[in-house]
């Protein structure tokens, strides 16, 4: 493995064997003649993440192709809508309206203070598919096995289970038990699920990270908590940038994690950066090469 790879981790293994296998099969003209494989991975942040709406629409509407999808807590709600089929309006309406308690109910225990069981019916406000097999595009989920401290990444069988793992957000949320395995929020091991786009087959892969902001002083135990780990993670493993081919970065940081009704203001945002994002994402399907990642 080379020292690039080792630096970057099990990502750049996986981008390295991809490619060199693309090589092995096209020879060394390099590329087939029909275009990349485009791989989106969605970032998790609560409310913030409704900004995802506005990034996909810009995407759709611009004819970017979007071949696979992976989804890391509310990036993984979006991308089931998405890879359904749903409406993006009526996403953003059920955005607009929704509350904690649409999805999560206080039920105090040891492993957490709430459980997010009624999520299984808030998804179904705007698609009624529950496999990932009757999805259109293909989604992968990650999740993150807290016994082991690694990611799972789900892509076949029942959606439920592992959505409401990528949301279970640790303290907050109980713990999701799911074959044989303690699973929790998905951003602990994959803030940005590149790996997830990779493992679908993606060649090119287009991140949305949110970067959330401190705005104010916290106000309840879950607002230390949220930032507890958003410290964490903006000092940790950044390994999934490297692997990015182009990275989208909605500007969210002024609005906090549970405030839907700026619902309007956090899609417009996700519609700004992919605009800004365009010309580069359009110059990458043509072939023309980037030096590193944005």
């Amino acid at each position: 493995m080379s020292e690039e790879n080792k630096a970057a981790g099990p990502l750049g293994w996986l981008r390295s064997a991809k490619d060199k296998f693309r090589a092995f099969a096209y020879g060394e003209e390099g590329e087939p003649k029909e275009r990349p494989r485009v791989g989106l991975a969605l970032a998790g942040g609560f409310a913030r993440g409704i900004a995802h709406i506005g990034v996909l629409r810009v995407l759709r509407e611009a004819g970017i192709p979007i071949d696979c999808v992976a989804g890391t807590s509310v990036g993984a709600l979006i991308a089931v809508g998405y890879c359904a089929g749903a409406s993006l309006d009526l996403m953003t309406e059920v955005g607009a309206s929704t509350s904690f308690t649409d999805f999560g109910r206080w039920t105090p225990s040891w492993l957490g203070l709430a459980t997010n069981q009624r999520m299984e019916k808030y998804i179904a406000r705007f698609t009624p598919v529950k496999t990932f097999e009757e999805l259109q595009t293909p989604l992968a989920i990650a999740t993150t096995d807290i016994t082991a401290g690694v990611s799972v990444y789900y892509s076949h069988g029942p959606i439920a289970p592992p959505l409401r793992a990528s949301c279970a957000y640790p303290g907050l949320f109980v713990p999701i038990q799911f074959e044989g395995r303690t699973l929790v929020d998905g951003f602990l091991t994959a803030p940005v699920p590149v790996e997830g786009a990779l493992l679908l087959g993606a060649d090119i892969i287009l991140a949305v990270y949110l970067e959330s902001g401190n705005i104010e002083e916290p106000r309840t135990f879950t607002d230390v908590l949220s930032r507890s780990f958003n410290i964490i993670q903006r000092h940790g493993d950044l390994a999934w940038r490297t692997q990015a081919d182009i990275i989208i970065e909605p500007d969210v940081k002024n609005f906090v994690w549970d405030d839907f009704s700026k619902t309007p203001d956090m899609v417009a945002a996700g519609e700004a950066a992919a605009l800004a994002a365009l010309p580069e994402i359009r110059a990458l399907l043509r072939g023309e090469k980037r030096d590193s990642a944005a």
